[in-house]
Order: C-alpha cells, then sequence, then structure tokens
C-alpha cells in the first residue's frame, strides 16, 4: 500500500518504481521521460508521495487555495 503524505512525504525513485511495477532502470528512465513526477536536492531524486498517490488515481488532484491580486504597476515620476 502506498504510503500518504503525512506517513512519508516522498518516496525514493525505487520505492515509487516498486509501487508502478517497474525495477530500478525502468523507474530511473520514466524519471527520464517526465512520466513519474520528482524533485531534486543535488544529485538525489525524490517522488513526492501526493503526486504519486494522484498518478495511480489514488487520490484527487487537490484544489489549489490560492488567491488572486490585482498588480497594479507604480509608473515613474518622470524626470
Amino acid at each position: 500500500m502506498i504510503p500518504t503524505p503525512e506517513e512519508q512525504p516522498t518516496l525514493t525513485v525505487e520505492e515509487a518504481g516498486a509501487y508502478l511495477g517497474l525495477g530500478r532502470s525502468s523507474a530511473y528512465e520514466a524519471v527520464r521521460r517526465g512520466e513519474i513526477p520528482t524533485l531534486r536536492f543535488n544529485r538525489t531524486l525524490r517522488v513526492p508521495t501526493a503526486r504519486l498517490r494522484v498518478l495511480l488515481g489514488i487520490d484527487a488532484e487537490p484544489e489549489a487555495d490560492v488567491e488572486v491580486a490585482t498588480v497594479t504597476p507604480l509608473r515613474g515620476t518622470g524626470g
């Protein structure tokens, strides 16, 4: 069973691949093709658990909780 993001926020590429039924090489190839979402920390790749669960249809895509702000550009005072 894939852990929840609260239990384990990220997985290794190998762990994510195992949940997808992929071996190590196939998992890294899927990452290279952009088929598995990843975060890069220097040379370390991690798979966000929440994104993997959405990819597999276990969880729904979270709705953005973002407020939209209107920005009015400042005009120069001339010169």
